[in-house]
């Protein structure tokens, strides 16, 4: 295995370890004040900087994990054309949102997520939209990838159903961690979908499929070439971000945003990633590594003997 691979694999561990080390003293510890007295001064020291830092750590956690994936199977190039226009756009939309009302409604930021950039937006609100928004965008990509369409369809197509996935996952995140005895941010005028404004989603969908789609301007326009087991990653980010937002809301008794969080998000997503081609593609060998080298990148041996 080589470095890369297992620094990938470290960071995916470590982003579900501490999003389920977060879930234990969310749900469990927080509510019981008997155990934190129990813990000691140590113990208790270490609970106040896990609370005050554990956002940070998943966030960056999985960043780090999904842009090493990007890496691997696609290039340095496609990596930063997907990074830079994500975080931008998406820092963009968050400082507008927060100083406008647009276009997600009226909130703010508290604290746990980290340094606020001019004093709005958390530095890992950006790297969790590239992270999420990466991982929806690479399952549509690859799972469309079969369909017999035009090339422009299924760009199309890949941008939209990205924008969902990516939404669907705030069906559940928002209304729980807005709601947590410790929430990390605060809906200033409340909306009719359990607390959130149905504007939101609007917003969601809207920055998703602006920087996906000027994400899919710089990526190759042919088949990406990406495997059902390469996009193993990505799925298992996706899916133990959408539980680690389930079990929030089920704990809130939210249980209508984790069923359509389920019906939009999770099964489409198992879907793509079944419809995605299980082995390397057969034909034009000598393109794909033109295309490798180009991107900084080498192919694994193991597809081009599949080849």
């Amino acid at each position: 295995m080589s470095k890369l691979a297992r620094a990938e694999r470290f960071s995916l561990v470590g982003h579900i370890f501490s999003m389920a080390f977060g879930l234990a003293g969310l749900l469990w510890v927080l509510p019981h004040p008997e155990i934190i007295t129990a813990l000691g001064s140590w113990g208790q020291t270490a609970f106040r900087w896990s609370m005050a830092g554990g956002g940070v750590v998943y966030i960056l956690l999985g960043a780090v994990a999904v842009a090493i994936a990007l890496y691997r199977r696609l290039g340095m190039k496609s990596l930063l054309a997907f990074f830079l226009p994500t975080v931008c756009l998406s820092l963009g939309s968050e400082l507008l949102g927060t100083s406008t009302g647009f276009p997600f409604g009226e909130y703010e930021y508290l604290n746990g997520l980290g340094y606020k950039i001019g004093g709005l937006v958390p530095f890992t609100i950006p790297l969790s939209w590239f992270y999420l928004g990466g991982t929806a965008y690479l399952l549509a990509r690859a799972g469309l990838e079969n369909l017999s369409l035009p090339g422009w369809v299924r760009q199309g197509m890949a941008i939209a159903l990205g924008a969902v996935l990516l939404t669907s996952w705030d069906f559940v995140l928002d209304p729980a961690m807005s709601q947590t005895l410790v929430p990390f941010w605060h809906w200033n005028q409340p909306g009719a979908f359990f607390g959130m404004p149905y504007q939101n989603f609007i917003g969601w969908l809207g920055t998703g499929a602006l920087f996906m789609g000027v994400a899919a301007l710089f990526w190759p326009g042919h088949s990406l070439g990406v495997t059902r087991a390469q996009l193993g990653v990505p799925l298992a980010v996706y899916l133990s971000n959408f539980a680690f937002s389930a079990v929030m809301s089920v704990a809130a008794n939210l249980w209508i945003p984790v069923l359509l969080g389920v019906v939009f998000g999770v099964f489409p997503a198992i879907l793509l990633w079944r419809m995605a081609n299980p082995a390397a593609p057969t034909t034009a060998v000598a393109a794909d590594q033109a295309t490798a080298v180009s991107e900084g990148r080498t192919l694994n041996s193991v597809e081009i003997a599949a080849k």
